[in-house]
Formats: structure tokens, C-alpha cells, sequence
């Protein structure tokens, strides 16, 4: 699915000073992306805190994402557990029209094997009304989906792409070389945009983008154009500013960041704690060249 190449944003969750949902601040969020070139956006995703979200909020940022987009871009929305039943009967219930695809995370602390991976995800492809992105994440969910079982799943029809957060390169390339026609790789790890573009990438699904869209999303068309000296340029400037997106846990970070731009507040709900004093110095001084 071309129109999902580029820059997707895994938008935070806004939240109020009683950790109340702030949809007004979402949708200046949305806005704000939209606003500065980014190509698609993903709500409901781990930096959205789905996990302490709840299901009447989840079903009011989605029907409220839909609105404010208004079909200017495609919407991902996140749709993952450790617990296939759950996916499979939220599926049932949702209203998908206006979803482009489904982000599916890889099933977390199971542990499964490959085959039980399999399983997993052509359960909720059959199912899935709309397109499947597949999510491996192994820093968060214990396990490393691997390229034999990634191209495995690729053969599905109703696949049709990975968001690959492993950092590992060796692994991107082999996926690369042996998907099928169409089949989407999409970075889940920022500093890794540029180098899997060079390799035949397909673009990202973005933490740094919610505070800082109109460069990140430059810097992702210009890798895709081949313009990698540019390109290069714009990754090196998120260098110093990327490590303290985790520092103390994503979306900590960003909504520092996102603060710093006028967009929301920083709040996030526990077990996520506030940020310390020294994060919230240091991501101002990282985030105020790229702000400019």
C-alpha cells in the first residue's frame, strides 16, 4: 500500500493535569502533523499508552482521529495483545471505516515460539477487515519475530508490512530481499530511517515526528528521492535529542518535546512516572535548535 511509504507518526495521548484524555490538545496534535508534511498517522499505539488507556477512551480518539482527518491522510490504528481471543473479538466490534490498517504488536510475554507467532498473526489476518501491519518490537515484548517467520507471515494476502523496531540491520536486509512485491518495511526505530531507506526501506513510524513533523518528514521524502547527503545531514541533527525520547520511558520524552512546541502537556499515567527535572532540561536544550 503506496500511500503507507514515508513518515507515520505514532501520535501520544494527551492527557489533562487529572490525567483525563485532553482531546482538544489531540486534535492540535493531529493538526499540527498534518499540517507539516507527514504522510499517515497511527493512533492507539504504545507511544499512545494503550495499555493504560481504556476502551471507551480508545473508541473516543479513534472516532475523533477520524473526524479531524477527514480522510486528508490515511489512519493506522494500533490493535495488538498478548492474547489472541482479544484481538480477534475487538475486531469484531470495531468500525473500521476511515482505517487505512491495523498495528499489530508481536505477542508479549508469552514468549511464543515462531510457530505460535505464525498463528497469531494469521488469526487476526483473516479476520482484520482492513490490511495487517505486523509490529516486532523485541525490546518491549521479550521475543525477536525473525525475517524466516516475517516472510512466512508476507505470503498472506491481507499482510502488508512490517514495522521492524529490532535495530537489526542483518535482519531488515534479509527481509528486503526476500519479500514479495509490495510488501512494506517500515522502521520502528527513528535513528534507523535513513540507513533502512538506503537499503531498500520503506519509511518509518515515528516517535520524534509528533514534536518535530515538517523535519523528520523532510528528511524521510529525501531518503526516499535518494538524496541521502541531506537526508544524512537531517538524521545526524536527531542525534542528540533521540536518546532522551527513552531516557525514562517513551512517551516521556516526546511529550516534553511536544510541550517545548505548545502542542500538549507532559502528563503521562502511571506506572509511567513525570519527568525528572534533569530530563525536562535537557530535552529543552536538544529540542530548542530543532524547533527553530
Amino acid at each position: 500500500m503506496q500511500a503507507l511509504r514515508g513518515t507515520g507518526v505514532a501520535l501520544v495521548t494527551p492527557f489533562k493535569a487529572d490525567l483525563s484524555v485532553d482531546i482538544d490538545a489531540f486534535g492540535r496534535l493531529i493538526d499540527f502533523n498534518l499540517g507539516n508534511g507527514v504522510d499517515y498517522l497511527v493512533v492507539n499505539g504504545t507511544t499512545g499508552e494503550s495499555v493504560t488507556t481504556s476502551p471507551e477512551e480508545k473508541a473516543q480518539l479513534l472516532a475523533f482521529a477520524k473526524e479531524r482527518i477527514a480522510g486528508r491522510k490515511p489512519l493506522v490504528y494500533g490493535l495488538g495483545s498478548n492474547d489472541t481471543n482479544y484481538v480477534l473479538e475487538q475486531i469484531k466490534t470495531l468500525n473500521f471505516t476511515g482505517v487505512a490498517a491495523i498495528l499489530s504488536v508481536c505477542p508479549y510475554y508469552n514468549k511464543p515460539s515462531q510457530q505460535g507467532v505464525f498463528l497469531h498473526y494469521t488469526a487476526i489476518a483473516d479476520a482484520s477487515p482492513v490490511p495487517v501491519i505486523l509490529y516486532n518490537v523485541p525490546g518491549r515484548t521479550g521475543i525477536n519475530m525473525t525475517a524466516a517467520t516475517t516472510l512466512r507471515l508476507a505470503q498472506h494476502p491481507n499482510i502488508i508490512g512490517t514495522k521492524d523496531a529490532s535495530a537489526n540491520m542483518e535482519q531488515y536486509m534479509i527481509i528486503l530481499e526476500e519479500r514479495p512485491e509490495g510488501f512494506l518495511v517500515i522502521s520502528g526505530d527513528d535513528m534507523h530511517t535513513v540507513p533502512l531507506i538506503s537499503v531498500g526501506g520503506d519509511g518509518i513510524i515515528s516517535v520524534l515526528a509528533n514534536a518535530f513533523p515538517n523535519r523528520f518528514s523532510r528528511m524521510t521524502r529525501l531518503a526516499l528521492e535518494g538524496n541521502f547527503a541531506a537526508a544524512g545531514a537531517l538524521q545526524r541533527s536527531f542525534g542528540k535529542i533521540n536518546p532522551l525520547m527513552y531516557e525514562e520511558a517513551n512517551p516521556v520524552g516526546v511529550k516534553l518535546a511536544l510541550q517545548q512546541a505548545g502542542i500538549c502537556d507532559p502528563y503521562v499515567r502511571l506506572p509511567l512516572a513525570p519527568a525528572s527535572d534533569s530530563l525536562v532540561q535537557k530535552v529543552q536544550e536538544a529540542a530548542a535548535p530543532l524547533l527553530k
